[in-house]
């Protein structure tokens, strides 16, 4: 879990406190406070949420890429060999 969602979590369950306080208290400004700082918990959650899966990505083409080359490493090795063995009969 990104640090970024984590934030966002405790934002937007502060934001909710502040709201619903501002509503039991009639505070309009207060209630105006909650409600903003919910909306910017719930953009930091989604910020969050896209970097662990922009992470996700990275992390699966770096290791798709380094299949890539060992396999491609076996394949000219295991060429060499068949020509070596050619050039031996």
């Amino acid at each position: 879990m990104d640090k970024d969602e984590i934030k966002g979590k405790m934002n937007d369950a502060a934001g909710r406190v502040k709201r619903q306080v501002g509503e039991w208290t009639d505070d309009k400004d207060l209630q105006a406070e909650g409600t903003a700082q919910q909306a910017e918990g719930k953009v930091q959650k989604g910020v969050g949420k896209v970097k662990d899966a922009l992470r996700d990505v990275r992390d699966k083409v770096r290791d798709d890429v380094r299949d890539t080359a060992r396999e491609t490493k076996r394949d000219a090795e295991r060429d060499a060999e068949v020509e070596r063995k050619k050039d031996v009969a």
